[in-house]
């Protein structure tokens, strides 16, 4: 028999009813909603920030690798140079741009002082120590010319160090490399200290310091920081 008129309002009705099911804002069921939601809302934020962070990353040491000499290493005034004169005034023309377009007496785009605020801290982190790359170190060049330019992971086996503008002489070493190849490089004397750290040793896995260049492949990560 063909459902009536009747019984498919009611039925309708119920559908309609029961799609829209308000909890009351004490009960346990929106409780668990509320944080299934603020939950959700956490994971994509710090998704987003880990996007973010690798990207930039990517974006640095992208810079950096085509900043290797076709043969040798850098000297650490050519270090300085490229970070001081290529890297920190990248965005310059942009910057601008933006400033040219501005109509007098109207206030600054949003681009033009994200630019700013972008320059103004790299400027402040290159003028109390820059972590970069050390393209002074003749192994860390080695092997960081056969990156892929795809892999982050296997850029933090290099060698890392740090400079600033304010002592452009001085370079710490923030982190010697985890490489087996740069280990060795730099194996020190039986009896003498390693400059090694122990926080390094703990947080390096003995199999990834000789894992073959052929382990670090992924897909091409945007390298996409500049702002819009």
């Amino acid at each position: 028999m063909a459902p009536t008129a009747t019984t498919r309002a009611k039925t309708s009705a119920a559908a309609k009813e029961k799609k829209e099911k308000v909890f009351h804002p004490a009960s346990r069921k929106a409780g668990q909603l509320a944080r299934h939601a603020i939950r959700k809302g956490k994971l994509g934020n710090l998704a987003t920030k880990r996007t973010q962070k690798h990207n930039t990353l990517a974006d640095l040491y992208g810079f950096f690798f085509h900043a290797i000499p076709d043969e040798g290493v850098l000297s650490l005034e050519d270090l300085h140079h490229i970070i001081r004169d290529i890297w920190l005034t990248r965005f310059d023309d942009e910057l601008e741009a933006e400033k040219s377009a501005r109509r007098k007496g109207r206030p600054k785009s949003a681009k033009e002082v994200k630019l700013e605020e972008l320059k103004l801290r790299e400027a402040e982190i290159y003028r109390t120590g820059m972590e970069v790359i050390d393209l002074t170190h003749p192994p860390t060049v080695e092997l960081f010319r056969r990156w892929d330019q795809k892999e982050v992971a296997f850029v933090q086996l290099l060698r890392f160090i740090r400079i600033n503008s304010t002592n452009p002489d001085v370079v710490v070493v923030s982190r010697p490399g985890k490489h087996a190849s740069i280990v060795e490089s730099t194996a020190t004397p039986e009896g003498e200290a390693m400059d090694v750290t122990e926080e390094t040793r703990q947080n390096t896995p003995s199999t990834m310091l000789r894992e073959p260049l052929s382990r670090f492949s992924s897909t091409m990560m945007t390298m996409d920081d500049v702002p819009r």
